[in-house]
């Protein structure tokens, strides 16, 4: 809880710099201060406890997710110095938003009561749909920002449709009281249907098939800073709150919920990479690239033992490398109108270091060792192979090999194609964010325990 009113407390703070025309120390206060509560959030790792009449519950969930997220916002906070620096009188709103965007974030991983829940998703949402339209000048921006208002309004109040539900099965909203009315006595069949009503608005949160139709022209249309915003933190987000959603509601999971995850999964991955392989814009390519991870990860929710954890390993390998991916994407494709393929042609020879750090990135997210995202990919389907889904894992591996086809696209194009156009120097920042966060991706593929026996 104390994490959350500190970064509540930050936000305000980076709105009231303004004010006092201290533009310049916002990025670096900003990220001072996310460390210092990323320090603070570690040291309650051991730590157990509930507020507010259990509106919020401290554990080792919430502490180990929200220190992810608090990295993930340290890297997309330090790329919004340079991202806006054309807008310097709006530096302030676009770090604040981040900033309670996070404060949402911590919120839907930390909640004891489904009000506390909604509260969050709501949070997260709002900040998004203002992010997605900033860039009011440009008309996808517009579209994007409009698109992910409605669509994201349509599945706030399917979600909050489930609550109701679920509340009229139970009598209450709160989480413990919840599992003891159901695990005491026969509820009715609407409680189900409440608990459909949850996995539809928040896969759809997570975008994965068939709730994916909004995902790459929405990552198209917004600043690219926003997209990796979109992708590398608010996906996560929504999948680690589903998965203690259904955790928590679905203390024993029936064959049928299992069914509907798999063929979710199963056409996410199929769908996304078969898509990915024609696209052109490295946005939409990002986007159906997502959309086949978020088919992985929703495969967590299958896992009989170590669940959390290998959620948590895939989450931050995939955070990471989205991050890297996006801190080179952001300086080749500044000021151009499409993020096309062609933009990367030649970069190898004229970058060589971004180049490489880019090159990482897509091979770890297409599962090439020695990086992290092989690792997440292996300790997913080897558990997967216990529960008995084998048809999972085997289209899991085939989709892998297909979304090799797409990354290497990028990769020649760095590489075996000569450059039209020079770009401006590289900014520090954009440098230091883009090594930084391939450290963290080879370090999690060196020393993946680190993380897998976090949650126990």
């Amino acid at each position: 809880m104390n994490t959350l009113i500190a970064i509540s407390g930050l936000g305000i703070l980076s709105l009231l710099a303004e004010i006092f025309n201290a533009r310049k120390a916002i990025v670096p206060v900003t990220i001072i201060g996310l460390l210092a509560i990323l320090g603070f959030n570690i040291s309650t790792y051991n730590h157990l406890g509930a507020y507010y009449n259990n509106m919020m519950i401290t554990d080792k969930f919430s502490v180990a997710f929200s220190s992810l997220f608090i990295v993930i916002t340290i890297f997309l906070v330090a790329l919004s110095h340079e991202f806006y620096k054309d807008q310097k009188t709006k530096i302030s709103d676009y770090v604040g938003i981040k900033v309670f965007l996070l404060a949402g974030t911590v919120a839907m991983v930390s909640f004891g009561n489904l009000s506390m829940f909604f509260l969050g998703i709501e949070v997260l949402s709002i900040s998004l749909y203002i992010l997605a339209a900033s860039n009011r000048l440009n008309l996808k921006s517009n579209e994007a920002g409009m698109k992910y208002f409605l669509m994201g309004s349509f599945a706030s109040g399917i979600i909050l449709f489930g609550i109701c539900l679920i509340y009229g099965a139970t009598g209450s909203f709160d989480l413990n009281t919840i599992l003891l009315v159901i695990s005491t006595q026969a509820y009715p069949q609407w409680y189900f249907i409440g608990i459909i009503f949850l996995l539809i608005g928040m896969l759809f949160k997570i975008a994965t098939v068939p709730f994916h139709f909004w995902a790459p022209d929405v990552y198209e249309g917004s600043p690219a800073l926003t997209t990796a915003t979109m992708s590398s933190l608010a996906k996560i987000v929504a999948m680690a709150t589903l998965y203690k959603l259904v955790m928590a509601l679905l203390p024993v999971q029936m064959y049928s919920f299992q069914l509907i995850i798999v063929c979710v999964a199963i056409a996410s991955m199929v769908l996304g990479n078969i898509m990915a392989l024609r696209q052109n814009n490295v946005k939409r390519m990002f986007a159906f690239s997502g959309i086949s991870h978020a088919g992985f990860m929703v495969s967590t929710l299958l896992l009989m033992s170590n669940a959390a954890n290998t959620l948590l390993y895939y989450a931050s390998a995939y955070a990471v490398a989205g991050v890297a991916f996006f801190a080179v994407v952001m300086y080749v494709t500044k000021d151009k109108e499409n993020e096309t393929i062609d933009s990367f042609n030649g970069f190898g020879k004229s970058h060589p270091l971004l180049a490489g750090i880019l090159t990482a990135s897509l091979l770890s997210m297409a599962g090439i060792p020695i990086l992290s995202g092989f690792f997440a990919k292996f300790f997913l389907l080897n558990q997967l192979v216990h529960t008995g889904w084998l048809v999972l894992v085997i289209v899991a591996i085939i989709s892998s090999i297909i979304s090799v086809g797409y990354y290497f696209k990028i990769i020649l194009a760095m590489y075996t194609k000569d450059s039209e156009h020079t770009l401006p120097k590289v900014p520090v920042m954009y440098q230091i964010v883009a090594v930084v966060a391939l450290i963290l991706n080879i370090a999690l593929g060196l020393f993946p325990n680190v993380v897998l026996n976090l949650l126990g």
